[in-house]
């Protein structure tokens, strides 16, 4: 298929391109450099630069027709999505209509949209599945939401198929490193560790250490972002093939504890990572876990390279590149 992948340059976007062209699709990545890195580029994919808060010129590309977009050009940290969220306004909900409004003018009637487990809010039990109440506690998760309603409209004014996956937090690189451009400012817990290993951070702040888990500190569920791109291609094949729209969770369906992840973390690299305890954040839980079983069900997935040691392993790979 000929397939857009708007973000494509990014974390997430350019590991779904490679598994995109490892399923033989036509690819077209279109991105704004803002986040995204050239270097997570593909020679087997066309590039064009572009935003998509231009109007016209997202027009322009998706009116050359595509059989299904990607969608992964946002902005995506929920505390400054609580101090700017003008800005997650305008990036997340227009953009997203710009492109909704394009596709809507050809016959691209596909759209997998890369979402996020922030739509649920404060877990009401665990883990959780994709009928837990959606109530966001920031603006980011807001907006993820907002779109995936536009969405359901979408599909009954134009008949637009869609795939929404809601997802805990990504992480990982590819074993092979074929994508190997590091985050700019990560603000995730993984990477964070890993400047800590390689010098980059003098030490990790630890926010809470005596929460009800096993050693205190926060249980968060990770998926690796391989897994990731193998559900998005399949989210793909799943609605074209029953010309349908399917929300589903992808998740390992278990946790790990911060500290658990700093102690694999100094394993794996063989520095110390020094650590300090801060207080907690508001709005931090103690534990968070997906249910998965629904994507198991529809597209035949299960995560493959979730295993912590897995996460740390390649993500500590991809950092050693850059040393």
């Amino acid at each position: 298929m000929k397939v857009l992948v708007t973000g494509g340059a990014g974390y997430i976007g350019s590991h779904v391109v490679a598994e995109l062209l490892d399923n033989n699709h036509d690819v077209t990545v279109f991105d704004n450099l803002s986040s995204g890195l050239r270097e997570n580029l593909f020679s087997e994919a066309r590039f064009v630069i572009g935003d998509i808060l231009d109007e016209t010129a997202t027009q322009n590309l998706i009116g050359e027709g595509f059989d299904a977009i990607f969608h992964f050009a946002a902005l995506k940290a929920a505390g400054d999505s609580m101090v700017s969220p003008q800005k997650y306004s305008k990036n997340n909900i227009t953009g997203t209509l710009n492109i909704l409004n394009a596709a809507s003018c050809t016959k691209c009637r596909n759209i997998v949209f890369s979402s996020t487990a922030a739509v649920y809010g404060e877990p009401h039990y665990l883990p959780i599945d994709e009928a837990h109440p959606t109530n966001p506690e920031n603006f980011y998760g807001f907006t993820k939401l907002e779109i995936e309603r536009f969405l359901e409209w979408y599909k009954k004014l134009f008949k637009m198929n869609h795939a929404v996956l809601r997802y805990f937090n990504a992480a990982g690189y590819d074993p092979q490193l074929r994508v190997g451009g590091l985050e700019k400012n990560p603000q995730n817990l993984i990477p964070s560790v890993m400047e800590v290993a390689c010098g980059r951070r003098e030490f990790l702040s630890i926010f809470g250490n005596d929460y009800p888990t096993s050693d205190g500190t926060g249980v968060r569920d990770y998926i690796h972002v391989n897994d990731l791109a193998v559900a998005h291609v399949k989210a793909l094949d799943y609605i074209v093939s029953n010309n349908t729209c399917i929300t589903i969770n992808l998740g390992s369906e278990s946790g790990h504890s911060v500290q658990a992840v700093v102690d694999t973390a100094r394993a794996v690299t063989s520095h110390p990572i020094p650590t300090k305890i801060m207080p907690r954040r508001e709005g931090d839980v103690a534990s968070v876990s997906a249910s998965s079983r629904k994507a198991t069900e529809l597209l035949g997935w299960s995560p493959r390279l979730s295993d912590l040691h897995s996460l740390i392993a390649t993500t500590w790979k991809a950092y050693c590149s850059h040393i």
